[in-house]
Parts: C-alpha cells; sequence; structure tokens
C-alpha cells in the first residue's frame, strides 16, 4: 500500500476531480501542476484551494484550475492526497491522469481508496460499506440511511455490543484462570441480563434487513390486468408522462415495459405487462407468459380491474396470480359509469383502491397507500435500517449465539458453555467492524466500489 494511486473521481459534467492518495502523491500533482502565485504544492498550506495551470505529460497546458493537498493523517484515506479540479473535459481529465501516471502514479483499482481508508483505520468496515450504498443511492431516503451509517449508525452501536461481550468473556476466563486472584466472583443473573439485552438488539437490526434492501434497492412492481382494464394508462399516470402506448384495441402491450417511478420514499420498479386473457396469438402469449412470470418474482402487484366492466374470466385469471402476494386491487375508470360488484375483490384483497388513471381521480390515495403496504410507513431513516446482506447475516449469527449464551447462563450450564458461544457471537459482530473478516471478503467488499472511491 506504499504506491500512490489516482482516478477521475467525478460522474461528468462542468467540473472534472481528479483525486491522488499515497506517499507522493503531493510530490506527483506538484510536478504537473503550476500555482499562479509560483509557489510549489509542496509548500502549500493543507485543505487551501491554489489556482493556477494543470499540465500534460510533455509539459504543454492543458487546463487552468484548482488544486488543494491535504497532509495525513487528517485525509479520508489516512494517507497525503491531493486533488485537481478542473474542467469537466474528458480530454482534459485523461490528459492530466496520464500526466501524473507519467510521475510513477498508478491507477486506483475500484474501491481503492475507501478500501485504503478502512485499512488506515479511518472508517470501520460497516461505514466503508456505507460509502458504497451512499455512491448507488436512488432516492433522498436512501442517501439519508447510508449518509447515517457513514457516520456510524450501525458501526457504533455493533462495536459498543462487541465490547460489552467481549468485557463479559474476559471477566469469565479471568475467574476460572486465576481462582486464588481477589476477583470478583461471575453473576449469571448480570451476564444473562447482559446477553438477553444484546440478543433483542442484534435480531432487531439483522430483522431490519428487508426493509432496508427495499429502500436502497426498490421494489419489484408489477401491473397486472386484463386486456384494457387501463394498466398502460396507470404506468403512464404514476409516472407522469406518456411511456406506454394506449389504445382501445384489446393486447396493445405484448412485452415487458419497465420504469422507475418515486412513491414517497420508495423507488418503485415497475413493470407493465401484456394483458392476461386466453389467446392463439404466439407473441401475445409470450407476453402474457412473461407477465406470469414478473409477477411471481416481485413484492407488489397493483391488479388492475376495469370498474366499468363486470368481473369475467380474464379478471379471474388475474385474482389468481395476486393471490398470496402483496397486492393492491385498482378499481379504474371510476369515470364512467360503475358495474364491477366490489364483493369478491374484498375475498382477495386487503386493499382496493377506486381510482381514475385517465383523469387522476383517487392516485393519492393509492400512492399513499403503496409504502404501508410493502411496510415502510412513513418513518425516518436515521441509518438503523441495514441494508447489507452480508451484514445482515453476521448480526442474525451473533443474535443466535448470544440466545444460546443466554440459555446456558439461565440453565446453570458451566462458565465454559457461556464463553463459547459469547464467543462465537464476538467473531460474528466483528465481521461487521472489520477485526474479524478475511482479506478475501475484504477484497470482495471493494471490488463492487466504482473507480474513485
Amino acid at each position: 500500500m506504499n504506491d500512490t494511486i489516482a482516478a477521475i473521481s467525478s460522474a461528468g459534467g462542468p467540473i472534472g476531480l481528479i483525486r491522488v492518495s499515497g506517499e507522493q502523491a503531493i510530490a506527483a500533482v506538484d510536478a504537473v501542476f503550476r500555482a499562479k502565485n509560483g509557489k510549489r504544492m509542496l509548500d502549500a498550506p493543507t485543505q487551501k484551494l491554489v489556482y493556477g495551470t494543470l499540465q500534460d505529460k510533455n509539459g504543454k497546458v492543458i487546463d487552468c484550475c484548482y488544486a488543494v493537498v491535504f497532509r495525513a493523517p487528517h485525509t479520508y484515506t489516512g494517507e497525503p492526497m491531493a486533488e485537481l479540479q478542473c474542467h469537466g473535459s474528458t480530454a482534459v481529465l485523461q490528459q492530466g491522469l496520464d500526466a501524473l501516471f507519467a510521475q510513477g502514479v498508478r491507477q486506483a483499482e475500484a474501491g481503492e481508496f475507501t478500501r485504503r481508508a478502512f485499512l488506515n483505520g479511518k472508517l470501520g468496515l460497516s461505514e466503508a460499506e456505507a460509502v458504497h450504498d451512499l455512491i448507488t443511492a436512488r432516492t433522498a431516503e436512501a442517501a439519508q440511511n447510508a449518509a447515517a451509517q457513514v457516520m456510524g449508525a450501525v458501526g457504533s452501536p455493533v462495536q459498543q455490543m462487541r465490547e460489552e461481550l467481549i468485557g463479559m468473556v474476559a471477566h469469565f476466563h479471568a475467574v476460572v484462570d486465576f481462582p486464588d486472584e481477589d476477583i470478583d466472583p461471575v453473576l449469571f443473573d448480570d451476564a444473562a441480563a447482559l446477553l438477553h439485552r444484546t440478543t433483542s438488539r442484534l435480531y432487531a437490526m439483522a430483522e431490519s434487513y428487508e426493509r432496508g434492501r427495499i429502500l436502497r434497492e426498490g421494489v419489484p412492481c408489477v401491473i397486472l390486468g386484463r386486456p384494457n382494464a387501463g394498466k398502460s394508462t396507470l404506468l403512464n399516470a404514476l409516472l407522469g408522462r406518456e411511456r406506454a402506448i394506449v389504445t382501445d384495441i384489446p393486447g396493445t402491450t405484448r412485452d415487458l415495459i419497465e420504469e422507475n417511478v418515486k412513491v414517497g420514499q420508495l423507488l418503485l420498479r415497475i413493470t407493465d405487462t401484456a394483458g392476461l386473457r386466453d389467446t392463439t396469438d404466439p407473441i401475445e402469449q409470450a407476453g402474457i407468459d412473461r407477465a406470469m412470470a414478473e409477477a411471481s418474482a416481485s413484492s407488489l402487484i397493483l391488479a388492475v380491474f376495469d370498474g366499468s366492466q363486470p368481473i369475467g374470466d380474464e379478471d379471474m385469471l388475474v385474482l389468481a396470480r395476486a393471490a398470496g402476494h402483496r397486492a393492491i386491487a385498482v378499481v379504474n375508470k371510476v369515470d364512467l359509469p360503475q358495474q364491477l360488484d366490489e364483493k369478491l375483490l374484498k375475498k382477495h384483497f386487503l386493499h382496493i383502491v377506486p381510482l381514475s388513471a385517465k383523469t387522476g381521480a383517487g392516485m393519492d390515495k393509492l400512492l399513499a397507500l403503496i409504502p404501508r403496504t410493502i411496510g415502510l410507513g412513513d418513518g425516518a431513516f436515521d441509518g438503523a435500517l441495514i441494508t447489507n446482506a452480508r451484514q445482515a447475516a453476521a448480526l442474525a449469527r451473533a443474535a443466535e449465539r448470544c440466545e444460546a449464551a443466554l440459555y446456558a447462563a439461565q440453565s446453570g450450564m458451566t462458565p465454559d458453555a457461556v464463553v463459547m458461544d459469547a464467543e462465537g457471537a464476538i467473531a460474528a459482530l466483528g465481521e461487521i467492524t472489520g477485526e474479524t473478516v478475511t482479506e478475501a471478503v475484504v477484497s470482495r467488499i471493494f471490488s463492487d466500489f466504482c473507480v474513485g472511491k
């Protein structure tokens, strides 16, 4: 980790950023940047922008820009760092990067800046993983949750619980290993109280993963209904624009149409599907088969029924497919005379929403109902939702081992039995904080990051 790395750390736009980290970071930037004040970047004050020119590897000026240096250990990676803040031209940024490479700097690997921050103790592993969530967040709520985790909303309580368990285990070992010393005896009631409290917290954190996953990844949602029930009109209404073709001809939609829709705190990954009906058209049938498969894999079904028509055989196909899923019955076309009897729908659906996708009447009720149906409600996101499958699995293992240790403590077993399971919980929690994680796991975690982070 002694080499110096660099990467373009901006995602396009009028401003471009080249980030450099390592022992020679400041010297490398000093070699390619000329400050207007005539001073060298090696002598520049830390965290202060300096105006000047950027030169390519042949010494030709390619941009007028700013440079800034950050001296260790008060940097993101814990190493000396520097940044070049250029105009956003791809050509300028690449030439600037090439100039740094000519000074012995190498291209940063994906996630290498954050990996160095973790290895240098600037971030815990859970905080480092949250950086990836923050980079990829697609809603304000997901970004809020990730930012709180970067600040320790997960790592801090996990570290606290781990240290409490370590203290308990150390006490057990001391009493057993040094019986002649004046050490307070093990109080199984106190140990049981700690284990009970810790077990409850760990299970609660692990069980928040499903909600956290929905917050981070979005909700796969399928619009299902018979032909001409108004599925495509509903998609267009949710999007606020004309995305799907809407006609009076049955079977217009034959393939899947996928879009992302922000609904309250949720990102809805919504799919419009072919209308369900018996057909001899092989192309339409292929679309119906895809609709069935998407419905089976979805987390939410919006089952659309034409309120201006009685329930028919094709609607029964929709009812059968929605059974057993989180689903909302959408009774569409309330702007027309109604012929649909909702009694049958009430037997199959907990939630029924009459609306007109054409006029927008009733859409507010549907939008308010979707988050509650998924289980997110209207709560604030303070980083407590676990969004990482690896962390959720480690938390569940830690909870199980704590529960086993609690049983041993309450059952009058020997201290060794309590200690063995408590140490298993400590190791599992160390997988989250980073103390007991393997190098292979660390490499896999950071390989998912983008270059420059």
